[in-house]
């Protein structure tokens, strides 16, 4: 299995029964995130690039998957994906670096998928 979908496979399941315990507080918190991420003044696409970066600065491996896929499915190119990368690790220092190479294998991962 590609680490795509056992990422993929594992966060729905996860988030199904999370959900499924109808905690006010968490599910609303879900549904500011998803709300968050819908097209506005900012395309969804530029949020996506957005908390890309914030993933990446906070070093949180799964969020940076989400958004790696999330930018896949919003057509980000490569090139761009690379200069995200960058931006992320001005801001972040070179702590980030660790963090790029799994998000680079992840990105040629989703390439080589389409």
């Amino acid at each position: 299995m590609s680490q795509i979908q056992e990422f993929n496979d594992y966060r729905a399941k996860m988030n199904e029964v999370i959900l499924g315990k109808q905690n006010k507080v968490i599910n609303r918190l879900f549904n500011l995130d998803t709300n968050t991420y819908a097209e506005g003044a900012l395309s969804t696409r530029t949020k996506e690039m957005l908390g890309l970066v914030a993933s990446m600065v906070l070093r949180c491996d799964d969020c940076i998957k989400y958004h790696l896929g999330k930018s896949h499915e919003q057509g980000i190119t490569t090139e761009e994906m690379y200069e995200i990368f960058a931006v992320a690790n001005i801001v972040g220092g070179t702590i980030v670096i660790p963090h790029t190479r799994r998000a680079a294998e992840f990105w040629e991962e989703l390439m080589a998928q389409g």
